[in-house]
């Protein structure tokens, strides 16, 4: 509480008030946030799936993977895709309908391109009735149709860069693979080989989603791979040597040694 004598001239009092306004704004800092103002709000719907899960077909070319990676508990997204650069990546999605939601929401894996009614998520069924804080109220969501939502980046659980070889690949005239998922929030940008007879680094094409390839590709036994990759440092060039091993097999799935944590 701030008191005036009141035996002070008018204009005396006038500037005694104002500076101790003054000291309270400076003394006093202003509120801080919490993590959940980081938070965006949106939109997202669901999918028809007779099993809940995701679909085996889509914009990042993850095939099977993209139909079980997080228990099913994936979505296809709009304008987070970027052009396959979001494919891989984990978000935390909560809705905002009164009195069904719960409070951590679901996380999710972007797995496919998809637009609805001004969505960013298109799940799966499985990962939109994680939304609703009980059975009753995950089955009053799926009449809605379409909620209001917030969401964050989150980091994906893992250790470097997970990718696969691609069953298009029909070595050695035509190699591909597909970057399955990135450790932490980072995300692949580019992909390049180490060519020895040239003694240089080659870049890759992306052609979709999260999958490059090159024609033709090395001769060695052995691959040996970097990966541009966008993080919280910026971007950064990461060499893997012997990423993919000597007798590599179509469709196996494989764990660069790369720290991206």
């Amino acid at each position: 509480m701030i008191i005036i004598n009141q035996k002070m001239g008018s204009d005396a009092a006038l500037t005694f008030a104002y500076f101790i306004f003054i000291c309270i704004v400076v003394v006093f800092p202003p509120p801080s946030y919490s993590a959940g103002d980081t938070f965006t709000h949106s939109r997202a719907t669901y999918h028809g799936s007779p099993d809940g899960l995701g679909t085996p077909t889509g914009a990042c070319g993850f095939g099977e993977y993209g139909r079980t990676v997080n228990d099913g508990k994936v979505a296809g997204v709009s304008r987070l895709f970027r052009a396959g650069r979001g494919c891989g990546a984990c978000y935390q999605v909560r809705c905002k309908a009164p009195y069904l939601c719960s409070d951590d929401g679901v996380e999710v894996v972007a797995t496919d391109y998809g637009e609805g009614d001004h969505t960013d998520f298109i799940m799966s069924p499985t990962a939109f009735s994680r939304m609703g804080y009980n059975p009753t109220a995950s089955h009053e969501l799926f009449a809605y149709g379409v909620v209001d939502v917030e969401f964050q980046r989150i980091p994906c659980r893992g250790y470097g860069v997970l990718f696969k070889i691609h069953e298009q690949t029909r070595y050695p005239h035509y190699l591909a693979i597909v970057i399955l998922s990135v450790a932490g929030k980072s995300d692949v940008v580019d992909v390049d080989f180490w060519d020895e007879e040239r003694n240089e680094w080659s870049g890759m094409r992306r052609p979709y989603g999260a999958v490059f390839d090159t024609t033709p590709p090395p001769k060695s036994t052995s691959i040996k791979l970097r990966f541009h990759v966008s993080g919280s440092e910026g971007l950064t060039w990461l060499e893997a040597p012997n990423a993919i091993p000597s007798g590599w097999k179509l469709g196996a799935t494989y764990q660069s040694n790369v720290n991206l944590n």
